[in-house]
């Protein structure tokens, strides 16, 4: 008989309850959060904190941080910006990938907020994941132009508006990781699939008409696993939280394997 087990730390155990005192039947907020401090040996478990509805902000982020000041200053997770632009504050809440700086209380229906760290990622502690290998992904790409003219220039490179429209959706990511570690591709071959953020980024430069390496770019992808391991699951488009589509760019680039050898 085959005997099979989990992996060590791998169950979520119940952690901590507290709870702020409210007023009679005031409405309030079931906050469970994910914690872990994987250096103490421990399992993880899942603390929960109820408190009132009101004086909590708007978004997932003013709940968290209310938390972290007010009830339990141990609880660690990633904020810069507040404003959706710098890409730390990436999580799980509620079962989806999203920035907890833009994701508005309103849009959940329950009381219950369920907050996780980024899945199939390393967790450093509690809600800050490990982002090291996803970077070196990044870095991979060469994400910045590269230009034959560029020892010669004596002005900045001009883009037209036409040129600078194509890259209207692929510059804007912040690359916070939220499609990449919500597709099951990049779960089973991030050793060697570059995921969806970091293809985005490719591709971005790849049409930037002020790089002039575009055909080294390519050959670069051009191996069965960093773009082939997609297969159009599209998790990266129904999780991005700046409304982006990772897949569409992903699909252009096999194009240009296929139709520029």
């Amino acid at each position: 008989m085959v005997e099979l087990s989990l992996p060590k730390n791998s169950v979520v155990k119940e952690g901590t309850q507290r709870k702020i005192t409210t007023p009679h039947n005031e409405a309030t907020y079931r906050v469970e959060v994910y914690r872990w401090q994987p250096e103490a040996g421990e399992n993880p478990r899942l603390d929960v904190f109820e408190m009132p509805r009101t004086g909590c902000g708007t978004m997932v982020l003013d709940v968290l941080l209310k938390i972290k000041n007010e009830i339990d200053g141990s609880l660690a997770f990633r904020r810069s910006c507040r404003e959706g632009v710098c890409g730390s504050c990436a999580m799980n809440v509620n079962g989806k990938n999203t920035l907890a700086c833009i994701s508005p209380l309103s849009q959940y229906t329950s009381n219950t907020l369920r907050i996780y760290p980024l899945p199939h990622m390393n967790v450093l502690k509690d809600l800050v994941v490990d982002m090291t290998h996803f970077y070196a992904q990044y870095a991979s790409i060469k994400p910045w132009l590269e230009s034959d003219a560029a020892g010669n220039q004596v002005r900045e490179q001009l883009q037209s508006e036409a040129d600078r429209a194509v890259l209207d959706g692929l510059y804007d990511c912040v690359l916070c990781a939220c499609c990449s570690t919500s597709c099951p591709s990049y779960w089973w071959n991030s050793e060697r699939y570059l995921g969806p953020a970091v293809l985005l980024q490719a591709y971005r430069f790849i049409m930037d008409s002020r790089d002039s390496t575009k055909k080294a770019r390519l050959e670069t992808l051009d191996d069965a696993f960093k773009v082939y391991r997609c297969h159009t699951i599209m998790n990266c488009v129904d999780t991005c939280p700046k409304g982006l589509n990772p897949a569409r760019a992903i699909a252009d680039i096999k194009k240009l394997l296929l139709t520029q050898k």
